[in-house]
């Protein structure tokens, strides 16, 4: 029987909603019986663009469907897009209607996590618009507990509602020690809740 993993979904323009994304992965594979599956989305573009390949020349592959519906937990990132997330995730996420006509996602864990270029420029806005879908798809959406020592400590990114980071006009912020750790930390976090509810859910069948 195959492994079961938490599918680490994200879109990223300059890198940083990349890394945000691998310190998640981090955390996720802390947990025994549980992996991480880090994947990716295609920008898109106008129909007069040239297409691109099936698979991109570095970085995480891209999302498929079936990366989707076999998930035992999902977590979700987008840089900050005008307090939203990118077109690139949204139009990716608008393709998951046959998931949530079938209840393929009902029950299962789910978090987010943001970059954004200014300390108050909607990240928070930002994790609130990528938990609406997870919602509508019936997973159990679970953000940052302030037992997270990082939450308080932090001079840069990090909220309640997800992992974020602070990456400065100019994407020269480095990710802080405090927004790596609070990373981990909701991986490794949506992994034990994937893990407990994947049990209830077996004994409840049993």
């Amino acid at each position: 029987m195959a492994q079961p993993y938490i599918l680490v979904l994200y879109y990223s323009r300059h890198g940083k909603t990349a890394q945000l994304a691998k310190q998640i992965a981090r955390g996720v594979e802390k947990v025994t019986g549980i992996e991480a599956r880090l994947r990716t989305v295609p920008p898109v573009s106008p129909a007069t663009d040239a297409t691109l390949p099936a698979v991109p020349d570095s970085g995480a592959v891209y999302c498929s469907a079936d990366d989707v519906k076999h998930c035992a937990g999902l977590l979700l990132g987008s840089p900050v897009r005008f307090g939203n997330m990118a077109a690139p995730l949204k139009y990716f996420l608008d393709t998951t209607s046959p998931l949530w006509l079938t209840g393929a996602l009902i029950n299962k864990p789910a978090g987010v996590f943001t970059s954004g270029s200014s300390l108050h420029g909607g990240q928070e806005a930002t994790l609130l618009s990528m938990a609406l879908p997870l919602l509508h798809h019936g997973m159990v959406f679970a953000g940052l507990p302030y037992s997270e020592a990082g939450l308080l400590a932090t001079r840069s990114g990090g909220t309640p509602y997800g992992a974020s980071h602070w990456s400065g006009g100019n994407n020269e912020q480095p990710v802080s020690a405090d927004e790596n750790s609070l990373c981990q930390a909701q991986g490794e976090r949506i992994a034990r809740m994937a893990l407990a509810l994947a049990a209830m859910h077996t004994g409840d069948a049993g």
